[in-house]
C-alpha cells in the first residue's frame, strides 16, 4: 500500500539502513441520546455516576472490522483480511466477537472468520474499531457509547462510513449515545479504570480535531465526557503517523499503579518515537494517579528490525498495542523470537490469571496498526 503519511517506524528504519459503500440494512431501533451536562474542570464527574472502566474488566463482546478499502490496502486487501480472521478467531476462543463488515462482503466476512465470529452488515471503510466503534462508559450503571465523531485522524483520509459507525452501532443494539464536544478516536485514551486517563496531547489538542481548543478545554471535556478524574499528558508525535500518535501504541496500563512503556531497540537510532517514550516515562516517573498513587513504569522491548518478518515502511513493531479480552491477552508477534519471547514473559507476569496469545499480525502492522487497533471492547456480562 501507498502511505499517505511517514509512520512512527520508517524514519527509524531509514536511519538503521543508513547507518548499516452504504449503510447496512438491517433493522435498528434507535438509541436514545445522552447529552452530557455542561460542568467546570474541578467538577468531580465520577460522583455523577459516570465513569470509564479498564480494559481488563468484563466485557459482554469485541467489535472488530472487515476491510474493504482497495484504494488504501491495494494488493495488500486479501492478507490483511486474513490476519483480521486471524485475530478474530483467536478472540472468540474467549469471548464473543461481532465483526461489522458491507453488506456485500458480509458472506466473505463470514466464510474467513468461522461460524464463532458474528458477523453483521454495516457499512464500514477500514479495520480500525478501536478508533470508530464508539467508546463505552457506564452511566449510573448502564452501558453509554460515546460519538467522538471519527473524522479520518483529522481528516488526513476520507471514511465516510467509518465516520457513521458508532452512531449506526449505538442504534442496533439500543445502547445511550452521548456526543461527545470535542473529537478524537479511541485508541487515543488509556485507563486504569479508577479515574485516571492517559493522553498524548498530539493526538488530540491538534487544530485537525479541535481547532482553536486549549488542553485545558479539552481536559474539562475529557473529564465531564469520560468521568474521570485526572488527565495525564503525554506529549507525543505530531504529524508522524496517521494517528499523530496514539496512547495505544506508547504506553499502557495492567492495573493501577503499572504503566508498560514502549521502548527502541538499543541496536537502533533515536527518532521522535524514542523521545517521545523518553518524554512519557520522565511525565509518569513524576506523576500520580487518581488515587494520589506513584507508577511503576515497566519498559517493553523493541524486536530487531532486522529480525522481524513484516516490511514495509508504515510498519508498526510495539508491543504495546496488546489487546485485553475476557481471560486473556492477544500480544502481536513479530518474528523477532528474543524479544516476541521477552514481551510475552512481561505480559504473563503482569496478567498471571490470563493465557497470554501471540498472533501474527504482518499485514496491519505494515499498514501502522496493531491487534489493539483492530479490537474495541464492550463492557458488561460475556455474551453467552
Amino acid at each position: 500500500m501507498s502511505p499517505l503519511l511517514p509512520s512512527r517506524r520508517s524514519t527509524l528504519r531509514a536511519a538503521t539502513a543508513l547507518g548499516a459503500a452504504v449503510l447496512g440494512t438491517s433493522a435498528c431501533r434507535s438509541g436514545d441520546e445522552a447529552t452530557p451536562a455542561p460542568s467546570g474542570p474541578g467538577e468531580d464527574t465520577a460522583a455523577k455516576g459516570l465513569r470509564m472502566g479498564a480494559e481488563w474488566e468484563s466485557h459482554a463482546r469485541t467489535f472488530m472490522s472487515w476491510p474493504a478499502l482497495t484504494s488504501v490496502w491495494g494488493e495488500d486487501l486479501p492478507s490483511v483480511r486474513e490476519d483480521i480472521a486471524r485475530i478474530a478467531r483467536a478472540v472468540a476462543e474467549y469471548e464473543y466477537v461481532v465483526m461489522l463488515a458491507r453488506p456485500g462482503q458480509q458472506a466473505a466476512a463470514q466464510k474467513a472468520c468461522g461460524r464463532e465470529v458474528e458477523v453483521i452488515p454495516l457499512a464500514v471503510d477500514d479495520l480500525w474499531a478501536r478508533d470508530t466503534v464508539p467508546v463505552f462508559v457506564e452511566d449510573d450503571g448502564k452501558v453509554t457509547g460515546v460519538d467522538f465523531r471519527f473524522n479520518g485522524w483529522g481528516d488526513k483520509q476520507e471514511h465516510p462510513n467509518d465516520g457513521l459507525v458508532a452512531a449506526t452501532l449505538l442504534s442496533r443494539y439500543g445502547i445511550p449515545r452521548r456526543k461527545a464536544p470535542l473529537v478524537s478516536e479511541g485508541g487515543s485514551f488509556e485507563t486504569d479504570g479508577e479515574g485516571t486517563l492517559l493522553v498524548t496531547e498530539s493526538s488530540i489538542v491538534n487544530d485537525n480535531r479541535n481547532p482553536g481548543k486549549s488542553r485545558d478545554r479539552i481536559e474539562a471535556e475529557l473529564k465531564e465526557t469520560l468521568g474521570v478524574e485526572k488527565v495525564i499528558w503525554l506529549k507525543g508525535v505530531r504529524g508522524e503517523d496517521i494517528t499523530d500518535a496514539h496512547v495505544d501504541s506508547l504506553v499502557r496500563f495492567t492495573e493501577p499503579g503499572v504503566a508498560l512503556l514502549d521502548r527502541a531497540h538499543p541496536d537502533t537510532p533515536a527518532d521522535s518515537w524514542s523521545r517521545a517514550a523518553d518524554q512519557a516515562k520522565a511525565v509518569l516517573s513524576k506523576a500520580t494517579d487518581a488515587k494520589g498513587r506513584p507508577f511503576e513504569i515497566v519498559d517493553l522491548p523493541q524486536p530487531d528490525l532486522y529480525e522481524i518478518t513484516g516490511e514495509g515502511d508504515d510498519f508498526v513493531s510495539t508491543y504495546a498495542n496488546f489487546y485485553v479480552a475476557n481471560d486473556s491477552v492477544f500480544l502481536p508477534e513479530f518474528g523477532d523470537r528474543k524479544a516476541d519471547r521477552r514481551a510475552r514473559s512481561i505480559l504473563e507476569e503482569h496478567f498471571p490469571q490470563r493465557d497470554v496469545v501471540p498472533v501474527r499480525i504482518d499485514t496491519i502492522a505494515s499498514g501502522g496498526g496493531g491487534i489493539h487497533c483492530a479490537t474495541h471492547d464492550e463492557p458488561g456480562s460475556p455474551v453467552d
